[in-house]
C-alpha cells in the first residue's frame, strides 16, 4: 500500500540509522541554518551605513513617485489631447494608483524599519548584560 508519509526505521535502539539520520548527525546542521535564513549582518556587529539600511524603502518611494507623475501627466493629456482619449482615461488612472500604492508602501516600511532597528539594538544590549552575568 503507496503511502505519501515518511517510512521510520524499525529499530529504535540507534544500531541501524538511516543515511539521512547519520547525515544530520554529522553535519552542522544548526549553523547551516543560521548562516541562511538570516543576513550577515544580524550574527556579526559590523554597523551598516543608513543608506545600506534604508536604500530600499527609498527606492520604492522613488519609482513610486515617478509613476505617479507619470499617472498624472498621463490623466491631463486625456484632458488636452483629443485622440486616442479613452485610453488616457483609462491608462492615466492605473499609474496614478499605482504609483500611489508605491508610494504608500515605502513610507510605511521605514518605520518599520526604525522600530526593528530599535528592537534589535535592545535585543544586544540585554545579550550583553546576561553574557556579562552568566560568563563569570
Amino acid at each position: 500500500m503507496p503511502s505519501t508519509m515518511e517510512t521510520h526505521p524499525k529499530s529504535l535502539d540507534g544500531s541501524e540509522k538511516s543515511p539521512e539520520s547519520k547525515d544530520l548527525i554529522t553535519s552542522n546542521t544548526a549553523s547551516t541554518l543560521c548562516i541562511s535564513s538570516r543576513s550577515e549582518s544580524v550574527w556579526t556587529n559590523v554597523p551598516r551605513s543608513k543608506w545600506e539600511i534604508y536604500h530600499k524603502p527609498i527606492v520604492v518611494v522613488s519609482v513610486g513617485g515617478a509613476i505617479f507623475l507619470f499617472g498624472v501627466v498621463v490623466t491631463s493629456l486625456s484632458c488636452f489631447i483629443k485622440t486616442n482619449k479613452n485610453v488616457y482615461k483609462m491608462c492615466g488612472p492605473a499609474f496614478l494608483s499605482l504609483g500611489l500604492m508605491l508610494l504608500v508602501c515605502g513610507f510605511v516600511w521605514i518605520p518599520v524599519i526604525r522600530k526593528k532597528q530599535r528592537q534589535r539594538q535592545k535585543s544586544r544590549f540585554f545579550q550583553n548584560i546576561k553574557s556579562f552575568f552568566f560568563n563569570r
